[in-house]
């Protein structure tokens, strides 16, 4: 395995790690208290990144690979998070590997069945199913009832973590969902799991990572 530096910012929380080959891990985790705050990632982003980078003590040349967190999430805060990646890539020459912010939120939560939920606004959220790390549901943007309609088809009590569970989690708990305790870890997503989950994946170049909106944004321009 490589060195891997990881980050996310898909909420309004910034979460960075330094993922040695050795598997030390030198990791900033936001506290759960940060995902209701105003979202800070053009100021506090670069300074994590270079906090764990220089706690790991890996030089930038010793970086293979740099692992970010796609999306979906909060449009801003998605393309702040993927144009510093993009950025550090070039410069550096360091290949990318894009994981799902969904997928590294779910590999934070103890539970076979998991349901990590992003606050997506305008009364919706972000949303996949997880059963013991495989993927059930393929990333949406839908309504709280819409969510619990489609676990009710299937039969499914999941527990669930993120910020849009918090948010939406009186319609959750009614249909029999168990959502994490508003001060768990559970909630945040860790540039921790953004790196593991990357240290299973392939290269690619900086040009090739997008972010992944699912929906359009809300500022739209003015005609």
């Amino acid at each position: 395995m490589v060195n891997i530096l990881g980050l996310d910012t898909s909420s309004a929380a910034s979460a960075t790690c330094l993922l040695r080959s050795d598997g030390a891990a030198f990791e900033h985790r936001p506290d759960p208290a940060e995902l209701g705050a105003p979202p800070a990632h053009a100021r506090d982003l670069l300074l994590a990144v270079e906090r764990v980078r220089q706690g790991a003590e890996v030089d930038w040349g010793e970086v293979g690979a740099l692992a970010v967190g796609v999306g979906p999430g909060m449009f801003t805060g998605l393309r702040i998070g993927v144009a510093t990646a993009r950025a550090l890539a070039h410069a550096r020459s360091i290949p990318m590997r894009p994981v799902s912010s969904l997928q590294a939120l779910a590999a934070g939560v103890e539970a076979r069945v998991t349901l990590p939920v992003i606050d997506a606004r305008r009364g919706e959220l972000f949303a996949a199913l997880y059963r013991d790390g495989e993927e059930l549901w393929s990333p949406l943007a839908a309504s709280p009832e819409a969510i619990v309609e489609r676990l009710a088809e299937g039969g499914l009590r999941p527990r669930a973590a993120g910020d849009g569970s918090l948010r939406s989690r009186e319609a959750l708990e009614a249909a029999g969902v168990e959502v994490a305790p508003g001060d768990s870890p559970e909630h945040v997503v860790r540039a921790l799991h953004v790196c593991r989950l990357a240290a299973g994946s392939p290269d690619a170049s900086p040009e090739a990572v997008m972010p992944m909106y699912l929906r359009e944004p809300d500022a739209r321009p003015l005609s």
